[in-house]
């Protein structure tokens, strides 16, 4: 199986599911976004908190693109002012054991960093 995936590129005419989970997934911020949104939903600066470090407009490229591919949902709550909140949804939640799985991995072979 490897070897079949290994093999599929961009000129490749057959759909191929990891090559298009990764291109999703690979841009920055985007699992920082979904780990973040494991624990419930969040309104937009409280997502830029507990993202850190990701300014507001890329932030809010990257929430957009999520909702289009489904993965988080968005709600505009009727109070003043208008509050927007961000949830991730069915689709979204399955990336909790991908997310895992490279928090498992990070534990087991990444160095841990010196404490200060």
């Amino acid at each position: 199986m490897a070897k079949a995936i290994a093999e599929t590129t961009e000129a490749d005419h057959s759909f191929c599911p990891v090559y298009e989970a990764i291109n999703v997934l690979q841009e920055k911020w985007t699992l920082h976004i979904i780990r973040s949104l494991l624990d419930g939903s969040k309104g937009f600066n409280e997502l830029s908190r507990a993202v850190g470090g990701c300014n507001p407009a890329t932030l809010a490229q990257r929430v957009e693109k999520l909702e289009h591919l489904g993965i988080i949902s968005k709600t505009i709550h009727s109070t003043m002012p208008p509050r927007t909140s961000y949830a991730l949804t069915e689709a979204g939640q399955a990336l909790q054991a991908v997310i895992e799985a490279i928090d498992r991995w990070g534990r087991r072979y990444l160095p841990k960093p010196p404490e200060r």
